[in-house]
This record gives structure tokens, C-alpha cells and sequence, in this order.
């Protein structure tokens, strides 16, 4: 299993990291992508990914949009120049309604210069989207449709995955909350769109799966999602393991 979005140098780790990340070999999980939300975020990502040798992302959250550099591609360029190997992929980026911890108009100008940044370096990104879908597409659409990536802890509907899958060709990471007992239509959306759109993934420590919900979350218990999966296809869990490998893979490279 490829767990395509956690935050393994997030201090909730630091008690315990070397032993999180022994708990989650053991679980089958062959390959972490540590996630950057911001400049300071991203080189911290970068240097777990070093010493642990795992993978990793830079971006900048709509939540801390509103600290961004005001040259996002140069900070970028000089992080990833600093570094012993390139991230791959570009995010988090996107925009988050919900929270408004950054004014809509810098969280729409962020992801259109992150959106910039991934086509110039010819690298995916991850989205960050909720309660923002209408600018998101709109924003997307005009200034990255052509670009691969992903929209990570998708909790969308089926109309939502359709269109993200369809018309723009995006993978949709699914955690943790596809487990919950109120999550039935997220379960309805990834059935609709099918195994060859999805990826795993953990959002750790946040959002963990029944019957860790409520605890600090972390890549083992990805387990539990690959099981809710097998059971909404009907197919044995060493198939989604493959099949979302695979599909992270042709995403984000081997």
C-alpha cells in the first residue's frame, strides 16, 4: 500500500516516529508521501523524507495562504534546489471555505501560482478543497486543467467525483473518513467512479478510520480503509492494494 498523503513530521510524531514508521511496514504500507502546508511546512517534509527515505510534497495550505512569500515559485525553486532529491508533487494547494483562515481572494491566488509552478516543473499536485468546489473548478479549469493531480480526503458527492474524475482527470484520496458511519455518500461516490480513480491515504495524524477514530492517526491504520474498500467492491483487499498502488504510481511516479 502507498499511503499518497500523510504528515510524518508533524510533532504529533516526535515521540514516537521511528516506531510509527516500523508500525506501518509492518501493516503492508511500502511507501509514504510526507506533505508540506507551507514554505517552513514543506522543508521540515523534506528533511523527514531525506533521513526516513520517503517521499515528499511542497505547498502552501489556503490556511496559510495568507503568509505565503509573495514569490511562491522562488521560494519553491530554492527549497527544492537545497534539497538531495525533488519533491513529487506540488501541494497542498487549494482553497478551504470552510475555515476561512485566509481571505478568498489570497487563497485563489496562491493556488493559481502553486497551479503555475507545478506545469512549469512538470510535476502533479494535491488539492486541498472543501467547502469551496464551484471556485475550485473554476479556478482549476482556467489556469491548470491541464495538470494530473489529485484531490486529497475527497469527501465529495457523486456529481463532485464524476466531474472531478471526468472532466479533469483527477485521482481522489480517500482516508479515513470513508469509514465513518455518516459517510454513505462518499462510499456512493467511490463506488460510481470506480477503483481506477482512487488512491489511499491517511491525512495522519488527522481523520483517523474506524475503529481508531478519535486517536492520533497514522500510516498502520491504513489497513482499515483498504478493508472498507474491499468490502464496497466486493473484491479481496490484496486487490485494492494493487490497484491503488498502481494507480499512485502512474500519478506520481515509482
Amino acid at each position: 500500500m502507498i499511503d499518497t498523503h500523510a504528515h510524518i513530521h508533524d510533532p504529533a510524531f516526535d515521540v514516537d516516529r521511528d516506531a510509527m514508521l516500523a508500525r506501518a511496514r509492518a501493516a503492508g504500507v511500502t511507501r509514504i508521501i510526507t506533505i508540506g502546508t507551507d514554505v517552513g511546512d514543506s522543508a521540515r517534509a523534506q528533511a523527514a523524507a531525506a533521513r526516513y527515505d520517503l517521499d515528499y510534497a511542497i505547498g502552501i495550505h489556503p490556511h496559510e495562504a495568507k503568509d505565503a512569500p509573495p514569490d511562491v515559485g522562488a521560494a519553491f525553486g530554492a527549497l527544492i534546489a537545497a534539497g538531495e532529491r525533488p519533491p513529487r508533487a506540488i501541494g497542498e494547494m487549494g482553497l478551504d471555505y470552510f475555515y476561512d483562515h485566509s481571505p478568498r481572494d489570497v487563497q485563489r491566488d496562491v493556488l493559481v501560482k502553486g497551479l503555475r509552478f507545478a506545469r512549469e516543473r512538470n510535476l502533479p499536485a494535491i488539492f486541498h478543497q472543501r467547502d469551496a468546489f464551484d471556485d475550485f473548478v473554476a479556478t482549476v479549469a482556467e489556469h491548470g486543467a491541464d495538470i494530473r493531480g489529485v484531490v486529497h480526503c475527497f469527501t465529495g458527492d457523486t456529481e463532485q467525483a464524476k466531474r472531478l474524475t471526468g472532466e479533469f482527470g483527477f485521482k481522489l484520496g480517500i482516508g479515513g473518513v470513508s469509514t465513518f458511519k455518516n459517510a454513505g455518500a462518499l462510499r456512493d461516490a467511490i463506488v460510481a467512479v470506480g477503483l481506477d480513480h482512487v488512491i489511499l491515504e491517511t491525512d495522519c495524524p488527522y481523520l483517523a478510520p474506524i475503529p481508531h477514530r478519535g486517536a492520533r492517526n497514522e500510516p498502520a491504520y491504513m489497513q482499515s480503509t483498504a478493508e472498507k474498500l474491499a468490502t464496497l467492491f466486493g473484491v479481496p483487499q490484496d486487490e485494492i492494494d494493487a490497484r491503488t498502488s498502481a494507480n499512485a504510481i502512474a500519478l506520481f511516479g515509482d
